[in-house]
């Protein structure tokens, strides 16, 4: 299998272009094959729906656009959906656009002001961002039908590159719901060129949007990866403690970007908390480093610097060896999982816990609001104080924290798995360019 990922050097064109490789194990036998491992899972009419629709999209050429190879949820959907789909017969590409360290800057700043930060929007970083996305499509050269652009960093690539008869689409992967006014200003001309405007929920929609077509479709884990395969509970047990958990005591983990919307520094402020009646309970931190989040490295210095000072704080991400199976045995092998986000587009890793039986303590946002079942939707809070109170309970309630998981892992399986995602996206694609399955 193979996936087109163009890289760039120090500017954000596709000056240095490289064919990558990508194995991943599930995708190397036919159609049929690679979707019937999913029936276990998913409804098998689905499956067959995304089989037919495939079909009729097999000649239309699919590319989509974003800025990181790795360390955010866009790139681990990508990773899945993109191999999943050219199983399916189809020609899809996924590009990268790389950018030096400026504009990585800028664009991250864009990310929190779309997300309400204030953000002093001032005449050469407007240049600075047109200009970088131009280069990049000055240099973009080969065709296709549709593209799908992925986030802030490349939503002026529609307005230097458009073609004749192409359709795009800008894919919203945060929570946009109450941008900051002048940044929305600037990119919302933009963002209307696209033939269509994909949120994960209906809240997220900006003021003033007006597109031809609106679509909402949430995000989705694959049962298939090795982030979620099944692991046997004694391999949780042994790895952890080869990584430093005392398996005899209680433990809570985030897995999340070290990003201040995720709110590591107030998860570590809840835990110290529930550790004053539970005195041996220890807390897990993995964090995925991506290229285009700079703010990243400044959290992680911040989280780093507590750690030092409590044995019971295990701090893990990317840059460690720590991967996508050691994520998972983590996610199976703890208590207690937290996400307690101030503002979540989605939240791959709360699926994720759901997914594996898990019972999560989360913010009280809309993207994380959806993956709770709606009996356990008391777990979700507001406040340091109140992420403590429900860590404490859960831990002192084993019966709770079972009845959770289990709830948690059925709406998983009707919501949130990878072939709804998939036929999602091809429905949309299909409408967009009038073709419909036979």
């Amino acid at each position: 299998m193979w996936v087109l990922v163009l890289a760039a050097g120090a500017g954000l064109g596709y000056s240095d272009i490289k064919m990558k490789r990508v194995v991943i194990g599930r995708h190397h036998g036919t159609q049929s094959t690679s979707l019937q491992r999913y029936r276990e899972y998913v409804d098998p009419t689905l499956l067959d729906e995304l089989r037919d629709l495939a079909g009729a999209l097999r000649n239309v050429r699919i590319c989509h656009i974003n800025s990181t190879a790795a360390g955010g949820g866009v790139a681990e959907l990508l990773w899945r959906e993109v191999p999943l789909l050219e199983d399916l017969g189809l020609h899809v590409h996924w590009r990268i656009i790389r950018g030096a360290k400026e504009f990585f800057d800028v664009t991250k700043g864009f990310h929190n002001a779309l997300q309400g930060s204030p953000y002093d929007l001032t005449p050469a970083i407007r240049e600075l961002y047109l200009r970088h996305n131009q280069e990049a499509a000055d240099v973009f050269t080969d065709d296709y039908d549709v593209y799908i652009v992925h986030d802030p960093q490349p939503a002026a690539l529609c307005h230097f590159r458009r073609r004749s008869g192409e359709r795009w689409i800008w894919r919203s992967h945060i929570d946009t719901s109450s941008p900051n006014a002048e940044v929305w200003r600037f990119l919302r001309p933009f963002v209307q060129e696209h033939d269509a405007v994909v949120f994960t929920a209906r809240e997220f929609v900006p003021p003033e949007l007006t597109v031809p077509r609106l679509a909402f479709i949430a995000p989705a884990i694959d049962p298939l990866s090795t982030k979620n395969m099944p692991i046997p509970s004694e391999l949780c047990r042994r790895v952890m403690t080869d990584l430093g958990v005392d398996p005899g005591h209680p433990v809570i983990l985030q897995v999340s970007r070290f990003d201040p919307w995720k709110d590591p520094l107030g998860v570590i402020h809840a835990y110290r908390l529930v550790r004053q009646d539970i005195p041996d309970l220890q807390l897990v931190l993995i964090g995925a480093l991506a290229g285009d989040d700079p703010q990243g490295w400044s959290m992680l210095e911040q989280v780093n610097e507590i750690a030092a000072t409590d044995s019971n704080i295990l701090v893990f991400t990317n840059m460690t060896g720590i991967g996508n199976m050691e994520v998972n045995v983590f996610q199976r092998g703890c208590d207690v999982v937290v996400q307690k986000s101030l503002k979540e587009g989605f939240g791959l890793v709360v699926s994720e816990a759901l997914w594996k039986g898990k019972s999560v303590v989360a913010g009280d946002t809309a993207g994380i609001r959806m993956q709770i079942p709606s009996a356990y939707q008391q777990f979700l809070v507001d406040t340091v104080e109140g992420c403590a109170q429900k860590i404490a309970a859960l831990l002192g309630d084993a019966a709770t924290r079972e009845a959770f998981g289990e709830a948690g892992r059925c709406h998983v399986r009707q919501r949130f798995l990878l072939p709804r995602l998939a036929l999602d996206d091809l429905r949309l694609i299909g409408n967009l360019i009038g073709v419909t399955r036979s």
